[in-house]
């Protein structure tokens, strides 16, 4: 565990950073080293897997606070494996301070969290990237997390094959030893967790060699998950019980997917519409045109009417990213963008000339509009 970073400079972040900004920090870290946007780069699959990890940790409160406190020993499901902290405690915190005194002598000794009970496994983090095409049809994926798992070997019971845990024979299998302490008030008794079994009731012998008596091994899993239409850049899927395995018979974490989705060439998304740019000629604007849009769903014909003007938005109903709750799809907002000619001959010049002085105030609103303003702001003709 030496050789691993501190997981709040792996995202980049102070160490009293809120929840949204360790989500934040981890969907631009993700993006930042994503395999698939960083194709055979060794370096970045190596930041992406402890982006990840980290994430892992600091995304869920019960470890985040063990790691807060102990470091990576915190987090460690092999670390201590006769005495760790998924057997009770960090070595046995059986010192007596005032606050257990007082809570003995008015309140008949100190509560301790029973070890034995169940546990919930925690949350695993991992990221993928789509195309914009994707996340408007959806889409299945594979993600590749780090899972803690029961162990093979001894089934959980983190024993060795062929052996069985056996009664504590401190606590006679309670998890809970009797101290005595004398205090100004007289000689005060109290419940502590058990130093030998470290609350678990139980003591392994024989640890198994697999898991080093954890009951919990680490393994690298692929996952296939669905993708649903209209899903945007930065949302997280959350799929229930995938995470890690849970204590005691307590039910798996979650795994939460951070979903990028890629830019594309043309369209924009915007909410659940869609936008993009139309260049048109001024002949097409001007006199009117059928022209061929692309969309999500192939090219459609659309009628450009006369006298069409630069700015003005076409829209395509329903041609949008669909709804992610409810039945329908955003629309397509198309800006016609006029382009004015570059490199013109000497007759297109003549025929642009020729055009231009048959034209009159009749033919420019905006035009005979701006002018008539002028007129009346600075006066003359």
């Amino acid at each position: 565990m030496a050789d691993k970073r501190d997981y709040y400079e792996v995202l980049g972040i102070s160490k009293g950073a809120s929840d949204d900004e360790i989500k934040k920090a981890f969907r631009q870290m993700a993006k930042k080293y994503h395999p698939d946007l960083n194709p055979g780069d060794k370096e970045a699959e190596v930041r992406f897997k402890e982006v990840n990890e980290a994430y892992e940790v600091l995304s869920t409160p019960e470890k985040k606070a063990r790691y807060d406190q102990y470091g990576h020993a915190g987090v460690d499901p092999n670390f201590g494996a006769g005495g760790g902290y998924g057997g009770g405690g960090f070595g046995g915190f059986d010192d007596i301070d005032l606050g257990d005194i007082f809570s003995s002598f008015f309140g008949g000794g100190s509560r301790q969290a029973n070890p034995n009970a169940p546990r919930r496994g925690a949350d695993v983090s991992s990221s993928v990237a789509i195309s914009f095409e994707e996340a408007a049809r959806g889409c299945k994926k594979q993600v590749r997390v780090n899972l803690v798992e029961r162990c093979p070997e001894c089934n959980g019971s983190c024993a060795e094959k062929g052996t069985n845990a056996k009664t504590c024979p401190v606590c006679n299998g309670s998890g809970q030893e009797r101290r005595q302490q004398r205090t100004p008030f007289g000689v005060i008794q109290t419940q502590v967790v058990c130093s030998r079994c470290r609350g678990k009731g139980r003591i392994i012998e024989t640890p198994c060699r697999k898991c080093s008596g954890s009951g919990q091994v680490r393994n690298t899993a692929t996952i296939g998950i669905n993708i649903p239409a209209g899903i945007d850049d930065g949302q997280i899927l959350s799929i229930a019980g995938r995470g890690n395995m849970g204590m005691n018979g307590g039910p798996a974490g979650d795994l939460q997917v951070a979903v990028t989705v890629r830019p594309h060439p043309v369209f924009e998304r915007d909410g659940f519409n869609i936008w993009m740019d139309l260049p048109l000629s001024f002949s097409q604007v001007a006199l009117g045109a059928e022209v061929s849009i692309p969309t999500l769903d192939g090219n459609v014909n659309y009628t450009i009417k006369e006298g069409t003007q630069p700015g003005d938005v076409l829209t395509l109903k329903g041609k949008g990213f669909p709804y992610l709750r409810g039945r329908g799809s955003g629309d397509q907002l198309v800006r016609v963008v006029v382009e004015v000619p570059k490199n013109l001959s000497s007759e297109q010049k003549r025929i642009l000339s020729e055009f231009d002085n048959s034209t009159g105030d009749k033919n420019y609103q905006k035009r005979r509009s701006f002018r008539e303003k002028i007129k009346k702001a600075f006066g003359g003709e």
